[in-house]
């Protein structure tokens, strides 16, 4: 212990004329990418992705045309923090605000034994167990529930569900002072609802502060809105200290990352509903992973155009033929079979009650197409019994009144005999769900997703902005020797490493430590990570994530000794300077204090005295009795209870600054001793 404390000592005090100002490797412009688009980067062996210029986040490879495609690679989804990793005992006497989705809890008939309901059910009866104030957030129409239109109704049917008190409240157009004072009279609450709202829409910062003032974690269940910009999912991440994956989100984002897997073949995607426009990136996608492709509604007539086959011109979507003829020109390099139907059912107006077969080259003029004929259902049967893997996404439908399913029925009895055969078939959307529901002996042999907007979404490589506004997790193993040449060697951890000066100064000169940095932004860990790579540095290290939820996780998988950790300036780009301690949480401070190995140091630093104060009395207040203030180290000097310079001497970008314009800043520095009480 006493050459640990030496070693300590030594690299931090005693040799000031050691340390000098970072290196200047960071003043050249950022590392240029694609649009505001980035790929999954592999540095030293960790996967990172990185993110675009906005705070979401990862984006798809595809360029192509204005969409994406580029030899079918489609990056992974982040991994993002779920209810399922986060600490029970954090919840506590917590105030959580789950973001549920009023089409799943809200059914006129519930089937609380799918799992797409019995997850969301589960979200918010494990936070009520756990001991946390829980504020339930939706919007509702009478589309989900005729008998559901007043809060008190809804708060009343989610009571007799949840088998506990909801309370229906008007926190967002009451004051809200009040918000907290009615919190202490019950556990769970449910807010008006948000479709009254126009603010909720427009993702309006004022408004979603409202919606979560004195809201400590912020839960997203409603993974059929992770495609749009809501107040309630995207902008209340900003004022939240921690943003989780609910059950039920999990569960279905688990579904869709199976689309964009190829571990199985055959693998065939069999593809319904209309305007190939819009979709051919996500068509691109496809066909760059799939050994076949079988189309089943309105846009296979545009493939059949493209494919030179004489369809009827009413049926043909002018605009898309570029793109379906691209899309069939790629799919034919790639030696993917493409299916189209070879015989329809179809009506006439004059005949009513009346269908015809015609084959699909022979359509008579006023006959309209409603269904798949048997020869086309044969032909998919034909071409399915050899496959793995199989996705269905979009309905079969051929015309906007189509009240025909016998098709659809026929496919999803294909589907349902080919799951008890070792065949992962994955179904996405609301009417292709149904069908199969209707249709299948067990529903649980598929991997179901309801909301197909957000597939298509993602299958066009397009960012969800409900997925990339939760907190990032790291659920695989960082590879510690790939990281480092050394990674037995002592660590320091920068929270909030900013542009990096601090690490990389202080890597150039302590060869015999490693130094990881730990940043929320970015686009500020790509350009240090290029540093790093540029100067060759072997012990310095930049990981993009919020380390208030994440830092345990990390760190704590670490070989060496944990020796220092500094929280310098938190938020400077913050206009309101009490933001600024806003990252310093309960579960960050124990967090460290857990990992900190005996005798270590935790240096905090702010340009302003109040957040400096107080992030000093969260370490004390929660460091479980284990810390104590020092300054008496080497010849440092205290002023005021606050130490004067820097005891390093490499400065972070946002000291610098502070520095440069004569303004004081306010350090203190902490040891961790096991014997202090």
């Amino acid at each position: 212990m006493g050459q640990l404390l030496n070693l300590v000592q030594a690299t931090f005090f005693l040799n000031k004329f050691s340390f000098c100002d970072g290196p200047k490797l960071l003043r050249q412009k950022s590392c240029s990418y694609v649009a505001n688009y980035a790929q999954l980067q592999i540095y030293h062996g960790l996967q990172l992705p990185l993110k675009g210029v906005v705070v979401g986040r990862v984006d798809s490879l595809f360029i192509c045309k204005g969409y994406f495609c580029n030899g079918g690679k489609l990056d992974a989804l982040p991994h993002i923090q779920t209810l399922r990793k986060f600490s029970k005992e954090e919840l506590a006497a917590k105030v959580v605000m789950v973001r549920f989705d009023s089409t799943i809890l809200l059914q006129e008939e519930l089937d609380h034994q799918t799992r797409l309901v019995s997850n969301a059910l589960f979200t918010i009866k494990y936070l009520y167990e756990a001991g946390a104030k829980v504020i339930l957030a939706s919007d509702w129409s009478k589309n989900s529930n005729p008998k559901l239109v007043l809060a008190e109704s809804v708060a009343d049917f989610l009571s007799s569900i949840l088998h506990c008190k909801v309370v229906p409240v008007q926190f967002i157009s009451c004051d809200m002072p009040s918000k907290m004072e009615v919190l202490e009279n019950a556990d769970i609450f449910l807010l008006e609802n948000l479709s009254e709202f126009k603010e909720e829409v427009a993702n309006c910062s004022k408004f979603a502060q409202m919606l979560s003032s004195g809201v400590d974690i912020f839960v997203n269940d409603c993974f059929s809105h992770s495609h749009k910009i809501l107040a309630s999912t995207v902008g209340v991440a900003r004022f939240c200290h921690s943003c989780v994956a609910g059950f039920h989100f999990e569960e279905n984002l688990c579904q869709l990352k199976k689309v964009a897997e190829t571990s199985r073949n055959p693998y065939v995607a069999v593809i319904g509903g209309d305007n190939l426009f819009d979709k051919a990136a996500a068509l691109h996608f496809l066909a760059s992973k799939c050994d076949g492709l079988v189309f089943v509604g309105k846009m296979s007539f545009q493939i059949m155009h493209a494919l030179g086959i004489s369809v009827p011109l009413e049926f043909v979507e002018y605009r898309a033929l570029k793109e379906a003829l691209d899309i069939v020109q790629f799919a034919q390099n790639r030696d993917v079979q493409i299916l189209c139907p070879k015989d329809f059912w179809c009506k006439n107006d004059r005949f009513p009650g009346q269908l015809e077969l015609f084959p699909a080259h022979g359509i008579l003029d006023g006959w309209l197409p409603v269904d798949l004929g048997p020869m086309s259902l044969d032909e998919i049967n034909s071409l399915l019994a050899k496959c793995k893997k199989i996705v269905w996404i979009g309905p079969v439908k051929f015309s906007n009144t189509n009240q025909h399913t016998n098709g659809a029925s026929k496919l999803a009895q294909m589907f349902d005999l080919l799951s008890q055969s070792n065949c992962d078939v994955t179904v996405v959307g609301n009417m292709a769900c149904k069908v199969i529901m209707q249709e299948s002996s067990s529903v649980s042999d598929f991997n179901m997703l309801e909301n197909g907007s957000v597939a298509w979404e993602f299958l066009k490589g397009r960012k969800l902005p409900g997925v990339m506004a939760l907190d990032r997790e790291y659920p695989f193993e960082i590879n510690w020797n790939a990281t480092y040449s050394d990674p037995m060697q002592p660590l320091v951890v920068d929270i909030g490493s900013g542009n990096g000066l601090f690490i990389l100064g202080m890597a150039s000169k302590r060869k015999n430590l490693n130094f990881l940095g730990l940043e929320i932004n970015e686009k500020l860990v790509r350009r240090s990570l290029d540093s790093v790579r540029r100067s060759g540095i072997k012990n310095g290290y930049f990981i993009a994530t919020n380390a208030t939820t994440t830092f345990r996780s990390i760190v704590s998988s670490y070989p060496g000794e944990l020796i220092l950790v500094s929280i310098q300036c938190p938020n400077p780009d913050f206009n309101k300077p009490e933001y600024r301690w806003r990252m310093l949480q309960k579960t960050l401070v124990e967090a460290v204090v857990d990992i900190l190995t005996s005798d270590g140091k935790v240096f905090l630093q702010s340009d302003i005295e109040a957040v400096a104060v107080r992030m000093r009395k969260q370490f004390l207040k929660y460091g479980k009795g284990k810390l104590s203030v020092v300054h008496d180290q080497g010849d440092a000097k205290c002023s005021g209870g606050w130490l004067e310079e820097n005891p390093f001497e490499v400065r972070s970008d946002w000291e610098q600054h502070v520095v440069d314009r004569g303004a004081p800043m306010y350090r203190s520095m902490l040891s961790k001793s096991t014997g202090v009480e």
